[in-house]
Order: C-alpha cells, then sequence, then structure tokens
C-alpha cells in the first residue's frame, strides 16, 4: 500500500510534467500555478490558479493536470478546481520557472526598479533574456498573450517578450 506522502509526492512529480500550453518550456509547478494538491483516499483534489481571468488555456491546463495526475499510482479520481482566490502573481514563478523562461527566451519579471507603468501594467525595467542589458523599451504594450508585452534590447538587437507585473 502507497503512503500519503508518497502518493503526494508522485502528484506533484506528474505536476511538474505538464507544460504550460502557452509557454511549453515551463510546468504549471514552475509557474506557481498549482496552489495545492488534497489527497483523500484513493481521490486526489488540484486547485490551479490560472495566470489571469481571460485565460483561454485554462480548460487545456485542467484536462493536462487531470491525465497527469491520474497515470499516478494509488490515484483512482482526479478532480481539478480552479480558482482566482488567492489571484496568481508573477511572484509565485520558481526560480528555475524564472531559468526556463530566459532560456526559452522569455524575460521573466525582475522586481527591479518600479515594477508599473501607470495605465497600461507594463515593467519599467526590462532585462533582456539573450544578453541580460536594461538597455531595452517597450514596442508594444500588447504580446501573444495579455500577460505579456513586446520588447527590444537595443544591445544584442534581439526582440523578446516580458511578463507583465500582475
Amino acid at each position: 500500500m502507497t503512503t500519503l506522502g508518497t502518493v503526494e509526492d508522485a502528484v506533484w512529480a506528474a505536476l511538474r510534467e505538464v507544460a504550460d500550453p502557452e509557454i511549453p518550456a515551463v510546468s504549471v509547478v514552475d509557474m506557481g500555478m498549482i496552489k495545492s494538491v488534497e489527497i483523500d483516499g484513493d481521490a486526489t483534489v488540484v486547485t490551479v490558479l490560472p495566470t489571469f481571468t481571460g485565460c483561454p488555456a485554462i480548460a487545456v491546463i485542467e484536462s493536462d493536470v487531470r491525465a497527469a495526475v491520474m497515470k499516478v499510482a494509488g490515484v483512482n479520481d482526479v478532480r481539478v478546481e480552479t480558482t482566482f482566490s488567492p489571484p496568481w502573481t508573477t511572484e509565485r514563478i520558481t526560480q528555475e520557472g524564472r531559468r526556463k523562461l530566459k532560456e526559452f527566451g522569455l524575460a521573466p519579471p525582475t522586481g527591479e526598479g518600479a515594477v508599473l507603468i501607470q495605465s497600461i501594467g507594463l515593467p519599467v525595467v526590462s532585462i533582456c533574456p539573450f544578453c541580460s542589458s536594461k538597455n531595452t523599451h517597450n514596442e508594444n504594450p500588447f504580446g501573444p498573450t495579455p500577460c505579456r508585452a513586446l520588447y527590444y534590447c537595443n544591445d544584442c538587437r534581439n526582440p523578446f517578450e516580458q511578463f507583465k507585473a500582475i
């Protein structure tokens, strides 16, 4: 028989393999989107914190989480709940997630300097994920998803995306 800790550890390991559907270089755990895992007998409840309320990938994330957890020995029932309380913030991204985002070419939030430009929530300080330069500028406040903006590095001359501070 499997112990509670072993099943929970196995569930967390399975969740670390669930890629963020919009940024496949990081897992939902790396992004800090898993609020909790609760084991009750052979049933498991995973609570997900989406990165924003209008996220079009919520159904995909729920499905991928459910499928991954169902493969864990000792789990026969999985319930995936979505909550916005507490709201997800970029502070939830793990250090490993930040490293993977940078390797993927996305600038993770830095926490340096002033955090927001008041009206649209853009980071004032953006560090290039390719050369680590701060000599960057915002090209467009609207990136491929509502949580990202487009930037350009004046030193290495590469475009990149930056997470908006949420």
